[in-house]
C-alpha cells in the first residue's frame, strides 16, 4: 500500500519532495525550489499517519532511506546534497524545466 502510495504520488506530480518538517536538509531543498519558483508537491511524512511505512517503501524502491527523498519528471534526484549539487552544475533548472515544473525562461 506505503509502495504504490509512493509510486502514484511521484507519476501525478511533476517534483515531488518526501521531507520531514523537522529536517534541516528537507527545509535546505525545499527552500532552493520555492526560491526558483518550482511547483512542487511535498509529503511531509512525520505528520502522514502511513509516513513510516511510506519511508520504508521509498527505501526500498530508491536505496535511500533518508529525507529529502527529491524525484523530478518521475526520476528519483537523491537527497539534499544531490538536489543542491545539481543546480551548482547548472542541471537542475533545464531538468525542472523539462519537467514543466517551472516556466520556461523567456
Amino acid at each position: 500500500m506505503a509502495m504504490s502510495k509512493a509510486k502514484e504520488l511521484v507519476s501525478s506530480n511533476p517534483v515531488v519532495v518526501f521531507s520531514k518538517t523537522t529536517c534541516p536538509y528537507c527545509v535546505s531543498v525545499k527552500d532552493l525550489l520555492s526560491q526558483l519558483g518550482v511547483n512542487f508537491k511535498v509529503i511531509e511524512l512525520d505528520q502522514e499517519a502511513d509516513g513510516k511505512e511510506v519511508q520504508s517503501a521509498l527505501a526500498e524502491w530508491t536505496q535511500q532511506r533518508t529525507v529529502p527523498n527529491v524525484f523530478i519528471g518521475g526520476n528519483h534526484i537523491g537527497g539534499c546534497d544531490a538536489t543542491t549539487a545539481m543546480h551548482n552544475e547548472g542541471k537542475l533548472v533545464p531538468l525542472l524545466t523539462q519537467a514543466g515544473a517551472l516556466a520556461k525562461a523567456c
